[in-house]
């Protein structure tokens, strides 16, 4: 595809993740849809927030607040009170559905919406590597084959007939080696070093 000229939106969502004390993790998500060609340029339509903290023992939000710096409409921030309703929710399985029947449509905001949905994903991921971080901190191997249970069936690399399994099966561990890992054929090859 070729880009022609200046952009008509530029969405950018963002997550970031950081350990907190007592187990827990805190995930905050920033949405930002900007109109380039707006004057001044850079016009920002939306600017909203989505924190959470989250218990790493069973993947339960604890804490959630939702924010709006930049929206359209000055009715638009009584919405944030309801995504209190995420504070209970475990960000395991049926954690979009459960997004979904709380927030989507009229019963909340889209772009907040948008960013809870984001924050499961990326809750994940964090909890992956808050373990590697808490392994290599007792001294233990970082990279864990047990870590990627919370990516089963995530993807078609983790379906469970999927390359993912096969790749542990045949010796990989995950973060070791260049990225992209190697094909399925590299760790089957009776060759490999």
């Amino acid at each position: 595809m070729t880009r022609a000229g200046l952009p008509l939106h530029r969405r950018t969502i963002t997550v970031t993740a950081c350990e907190e004390d007592g187990g827990e993790i805190s995930v905050e998500a920033e949405l930002r849809d900007e109109r380039p060609w707006e004057e001044p340029p850079g016009g920002v339509v939306h600017r909203m927030v989505l924190a959470v903290r989250v218990r790493l023992a069973d993947m339960v939000i604890v804490a959630a607040q939702a924010g709006m710096k930049d929206f359209p409409h000055a009715e638009c921030p009584l919405i944030a009170p309801a995504f209190d309703q995420l504070v209970g929710l475990s960000v395991a399985a049926g954690y979009n559905r459960a997004v979904q029947e709380r927030f989507r449509g009229v019963s909340g905001c889209i772009h907040l919406y948008e960013l809870a949905r984001a924050l499961g994903p990326a809750v994940v991921q964090a909890a992956i590597s808050a373990g590697a971080l808490r392994r290599a901190a007792d001294g233990e191997p970082v990279h864990n084959p047990r870590a990627t249970a919370g990516v089963l069936n995530s993807c078609h690399i983790w379906a469970p007939d999927g390359v993912g399994l096969r790749k542990l099966d045949a010796g990989w561990r995950p973060g070791t080696g260049p990225r992209p890992v190697p094909e399925l054929d590299a760790f089957e090859r009776p060759d490999r070093t």
